[in-house]
């Protein structure tokens, strides 16, 4: 080799040593508060009491989750410390809980808080501390909003889209039909009447023969039926969470009284609502849903529901197994497991909103044609719903998928 041969070879040598310190010194391990080598704090806040403690099963099923990734290694070599408090749907007890996590535990972002009024409390908490409030559970419009929440992301379909879509259908098959609607006293159930006045225009004043709302503090809803019932709607649209949507349905059966039953996605569940409240008062129950149902033997053979099962039949053998509940954990922890696995080394609270809000992928226990898309701009994950109605011992899909992304106004099918 001559001597220019050489000395080329050398400086050739010199550069890739150079080039492997850069590429060193850029993969170096980044963390906020909550990550290090081991481990990696990730909050959670849920409803373990009071009267929407029906959805405390999601927080159990995903501390099995967790336990779970950590029997098998973590992800990316670092295990789970998964920590998840009761706000007993309180919004003053979510916000103590959030500023325990943050400034007590010192998460590294608090994952599926649940509920719209509980996440509004703690949502200008959160982004001041430029924690991520991550896949809130609450379908409120006001969670896709980069420009002012841009720490703050949802999960479900948006109220006002799976609205439309209900007034959609109401236009399409009975268009002329008399409307009774009971809804919750909150953000949760006032974003429902908007979707429906979205779709209704000027229809809406003249078919809403009745609009009653309830308070979560309250008892029953038996009194709002009766007069919703005394106004002869023929339709009767249920936005109400679990147990009062199932009073709601029981009520209904009670009076003999036979409209046509349109009730919220959140209150879906076989095993929490429909079975306490009757599976034969339920027959015919029309919704909108995106998850597979755990009750339906048409998934028995898919492979994302054959993992769930195993995991149930190890982690939460004991569970009523026509609950929905667990199969929400576990579909939205496997949401938050390919977030920090995308996050590598880089486990700052800013890659992890970079990376959740650039996703575009399926979960396998959602139905086929569903993805979780999202961008700098979109905050919200899911925006794919088909209408569903309940034979008396499962929920029987109809009609094609229909996607709410774009002005708002319109919808379509794929």
């Amino acid at each position: 080799m001559s001597t220019i041969a050489r000395q080329l070879a050398k400086l050739l040598i010199a550069a890739v040593l150079l080039a492997g310190d850069g590429l060193g010194v850029s993969a170096q391990e980044r963390y906020d508060p909550g990550a290090s080598d081991t481990d990696i704090k990730i909050g959670n806040i849920m409803p373990y009491s009071g009267p929407a403690s029906a959805y405390g099963i999601i927080g159990k099923a995903m501390s099995a989750y967790f336990r779970m990734i950590n029997e098998d290694g973590g992800i990316n070599g670092r295990k789970i410390n998964f920590i998840s408090y009761d706000d007993a749907y309180s919004p003053p007890k979510a916000i103590d809980e959030a500023r325990r996590l943050v400034e007590s535990d010192e998460v590294l972002a608090i994952f599926a808080p649940f509920g719209t009024a509980s996440n509004i409390a703690i949502q200008k908490y959160l982004n001041a501390r430029h924690v991520p409030q991550l896949f809130a559970i609450t379908g409120a419009s006001r969670f896709d909003d980069p420009a002012n929440f841009r720490w703050t992301i949802g999960w479900q379909p948006s109220y006002r889209t799976e609205a439309r879509i209900y007034a959609a259908y109401i236009l399409k098959h009975y268009p002329d039909a008399r409307i009774g609607i009971l809804y919750q006293n909150d953000e949760f159930g006032r974003d429902y009447l908007v979707g429906l006045r979205d779709t209704l225009q000027d229809k809406y004043d003249r078919m809403v023969v009745s609009s009653l709302s309830y308070d979560v503090s309250t008892p029953t809803i038996d009194s709002q039926i009766v007069a919703i019932k005394a106004a002869a709607p023929e339709i009767f649209i249920n936005i109400a969470t679990p147990k009062f949507a199932a009073q709601a349905i029981r009520k209904l059966a009670e009076l003999d009284w036979h409209p046509v039953h349109i009730m919220t996605n959140v209150s879906v569940s076989v095993g929490a609502v429909l079975k306490p409240a009757g599976l034969d008062n339920a027959r015919e129950l029309l919704s909108a849903g995106y998850q597979m149902d755990v009750t339906d033997p048409q998934w028995d053979a898919h492979p994302g529901m054959q993992r769930f099962r195993a995991f149930m039949a190890r982690y939460m053998p004991d569970v009523d197994r026509s609950e929905s509940g667990p199969l929400i954990a576990f579909s939205m922890s496997t949401a938050l497991t390919e977030v920090i696995r995308r996050c590598g080394d880089d486990l700052t609270r800013e890659n992890i909103m970079r990376v959740a809000t650039d996703f575009d992928f399926e979960i396998a226990t959602y139905i086929p044609g569903v993805r979780i898309k999202t961008s700098p701009t979109d905050y919200r994950p899911i925006e794919q719903l088909q209408m569903m109605r309940f034979t008396g011992d499962r929920w029987q899909w109809f009609g094609p998928l229909l996607d709410g992304r774009g002005d708002g106004t319109t919808l379509s099918s794929d």
